[in-house]
């Protein structure tokens, strides 16, 4: 049995994308940086955390795994957090505008056996923004509480001038990694892949 630590929507879409059967199981960790962890060793450690908190909530049993996963937007090596507000969100957009930044995303998987993740790391270049722009896809509400205060697979799409990496990483939850750690990894929970 699969868990997916991860309320969401956009994680599950992307793993029933793979043919990943799966229940969700909720939990909270302290998602803080402290400004000094490096951005790729913080989003490793975050989706480990997930899945070891979503892991301990399950009765002992070799047979069920638990996925967990975090994704930060990195610019100038500093990691942009989720968009609690407008005013946040405008300021965010406003950095990311004709420039080029990081996506980091990790996938732990965490059984009673083994834990093992993987990163991915994508590069996002931005078209200049002007703040008409701004104002407007602020103002639809997508922004707020998304990493770097916006949704690639949204209506933020128009602003992304280049991707260089995985679209389902930025989007939160990188699929080639995903399944190499369900299928083909050292210790594969699923023996054989679905296909």
């Amino acid at each position: 049995m699969i868990y997916l630590a991860s309320r969401s929507p956009r994680r599950q879409k992307l793993l029933k994308q793979i043919g990943v059967e799966f229940e969700i199981i909720d939990v909270e960790i302290d998602e803080h940086w402290d400004g000094r962890e490096a951005a790729r060793d913080y989003v490793r450690r975050l989706a480990l955390e997930k899945a070891r908190a979503g892991r301990v909530k399950l009765a002992p049993s070799r047979d069920i795994a638990v996925i967990g996963a975090d994704t930060a937007v990195v610019l100038d090596e500093r990691v942009l957090g989720k968009a609690d507000s407008r005013e946040e969100a405008e300021r965010m957009l406003h950095q990311l505008s004709g420039r080029t930044h990081h996506v980091y995303s990790a996938v732990a998987l965490v059984t009673d056996a083994t834990e093992a993740d993987a990163l991915n790391i994508s590069r996002v270049t931005f078209r200049v923004l002007e703040d008409k722009e701004i104002s407007a896809y602020v103002a639809t509400g997508e922004p707020l509480g998304k990493a770097g205060a916006y949704a690639i697979q949204g209506r933020a799409a128009a602003f992304i001038e280049r991707l260089d990496g995985s679209y389902s990483g930025v989007m939160g939850l990188p699929l080639f990694e995903t399944a190499h750690l369900l299928f083909t990894g050292s210790d594969p929970f699923f023996k054989k892949d679905p296909f």
